[in-house]
């Protein structure tokens, strides 16, 4: 059978490879505006490969997410030849579905059923798509404050990673992605509601800052973007990335590096058929330098497959999550919870002690499934649908940690996580805060949905039993989405497994720049702090080499 090869695009007349000085660095602008439309005619697709699938580059990013897609857009900018790989389909307007059991099942790994296991299970939802969890996550961009890079450096020795260092990287990936708090138009009552109960008990609150533009305030964030107003990836850096002569090949798993001593030639994987998942057909991509942006579960693994950059023993280790817990307000009166952001409200009064408060929306039948009750007791609460406003709280759980090893007989992870005491009772101090933010706001009870508390509470006092009680992780529904640490940055080798410029400390050619290199919680929302930190690796590649 003749392989189908994919060549080396020519370089267009005069394009040079560039490096860029401080001063450039700090100028450039977001790319032109980008034309609406649908990405299938720019990439590669399953359909495209007929047999064994063989191409070379200069450099291979795996992973067209937060992380991978600014450092495809960046070395292709500065003329370097780059494939860009992701396992997931592309997805256009007409691909996104509302029903969220085949949102879940089209856009999610697992079918959106993974999980971490330990003393319980904890969802977690790792995205499948061109455009990695930029496409399904509700597009919140928060810096990381100052502190948050000085414990890193306490822990791991990375004293040049500070918030100053990254301020420019910030700076340029903000204005490429629109970045702006989100307005009041958009809010919609479900937002202000949350607002107003900050206001009452004097706790700060501010919009979220969001990568959207021309955000109409649908809530469908989390099943896609039809507006397409979310300035996800794949309508953002990836376009960017092809137009500045970068290929891209959806449909194909990283498996394995191809290594000869320190150095990386290349991977090899095999390409997934869309929404089956069925393996298809042995692919090889030969590559100059190799970057690895598969997100904080899929990094490890590939270099677990790989024998490479384990001296340390910490890859696959390390694993840290934002747990998440979610309370439901009941109001007098109808609020419309489906109008208005996704999520277009936030406190962050206690970010310092770890815990972040915010307003939260997903699918209506996702957040039925958590009321309450049977029969007509539980008809009762679909009734009371429109006066309903989810609250939710995050929390850094710095005392807890997991790890990311291969399932036997799978290409999914084996996930463990353990969910410590500690970081239970911190969880806990942040329900007791939104409970307090719900009876501020407004509210005339609230759903709990917690083991061993009534399922409806109806007035402050009844509600101290969330403050007052001692709670299990196993009494909560807890999940977590924002998932880090597993390929951890350390300054000396024995600490980690990139250095200070994403280079595994192992191979002389292989960058990491996802969540995996985060030496701990990014206190907020890590995408924002993930994309920064891709830019400034990719600025440091183009400088070097």
């Amino acid at each position: 059978m003749k392989l189908p090869v994919f060549p080396e695009p020519p370089r267009a007349a005069g394009r040079e490879r560039r490096s860029l000085s401080e001063a450039t660095l700090r100028s450039r602008g977001a790319v032109e505006p980008l034309a609406p439309g649908e990405p299938r005619s720019q990439v590669k697709v399953f359909a495209d490969y007929e047999g064994e699938v063989r191409a070379s580059c200069e450099v291979l990013v795996v992973g067209s997410g937060p992380g991978g897609a600014v450092v495809a857009k960046e070395l292709a900018e500065a003329g370097r030849d780059v494939i860009l790989v992701e396992e997931g389909p592309p997805f256009g307007v007409d691909d996104f579905r509302q029903e969220p059991g085949e949102s879940l099942a089209r856009t999610l790994r697992e079918g959106g059923m993974r999980a971490a296991r330990g003393r319980m299970l904890i969802p977690t939802m790792q995205a499948i798509a061109l455009g990695g969890g930029s496409v399904v996550n509700s597009a919140i961009c928060a810096r990381s404050p100052a502190w948050v890079f000085d414990k890193w450096a306490e822990r791991t020795g990375t004293s040049s990673l500070t918030l100053d260092a990254l301020l420019p990287h910030y700076d340029r990936v903000e204005r490429l992605l629109g970045v702006s708090p989100t307005p009041m138009e958009v809010q919609g009552e479900r937002n202000l509601r949350f607002k107003r109960g900050c206001d009452a008990l004097g706790l700060s609150s501010e919009p979220t800052h969001r990568n959207v533009r021309g955000c109409r305030g649908s809530g469908e964030c989390f099943t896609g973007c039809r507006n397409r107003a979310k300035m996800s990836t794949d309508v953002s850096y990836v376009p960017a990335a092809i137009r500045a002569g970068a290929r891209v090949f959806t449909s194909v798993r990283a498996e394995q590096l191809l290594l000869s001593g320190r150095r990386a030639a290349g991977m090899r994987g095999r390409t997934i058929e869309p929404f089956t998942w069925r393996e298809g057909a042995p692919v090889e991509i030969r590559a100059e330098l190799v970057v690895l942006a598969a997100g904080c579960m899929a990094t490890p693994l590939i270099l677990l497959r790989s024998g490479a950059a384990g001296s340390s023993g910490y890859v696959g280790n390390e694993l840290q999550l934002h747990p998440g817990l979610a309370i439901m307000a009941v109001f007098p009166e109808p609020i419309d919870p489906w109008e208005g952001a996704t999520q277009g409200y936030h406190s962050l009064h206690f970010i310092e002690q770890g815990i972040k408060l915010e307003v939260l929306w997903s699918p209506p039948a996702v957040l039925a499934a958590r009321f309450p009750g049977l029969g007509h007791d539980y008809q009762r609460h679909l009734r009371t649908y429109n006066r309903m406003a989810p609250f939710d709280v995050i929390i850094a759980a710095e005392q807890s940690r997991g790890t990311v090893r291969p399932k036997r007989g799978s290409w999914d992870p084996d996930v463990r996580f353990d969910y410590a005491p500690r970081d239970v009772e911190k969880i806990q101090r942040g329900l007791g805060i939104l409970s307090d933010i719900c009876w501020a706001a407004g509210a005339s009870s609230i759903l709990p949905g917690l083991h061993g508390v009534p399922d409806e509470l109806t007035s402050p006092k009844e509600a101290e039993i969330l403050k007052s009680k001692r709670l299990d992780g196993r009494d909560t529904i807890t999940a977590a989405n924002h998932a880090f640490g597993t390929a951890r940055m350390s300054r000396r080798p024995r600490d980690g497994v990139v250095d200070e410029a994403g280079r595994c400390h192992d191979l002389d050619n292989v960058y990491v720049a996802d969540t995996s290199i985060f030496p701990g919680s990014p206190a907020v929302n890590p995408m924002l702090t993930c994309m920064a930190l891709a830019d400034r690796i990719a600025c440091g590649i183009i400088e070097r080499w």
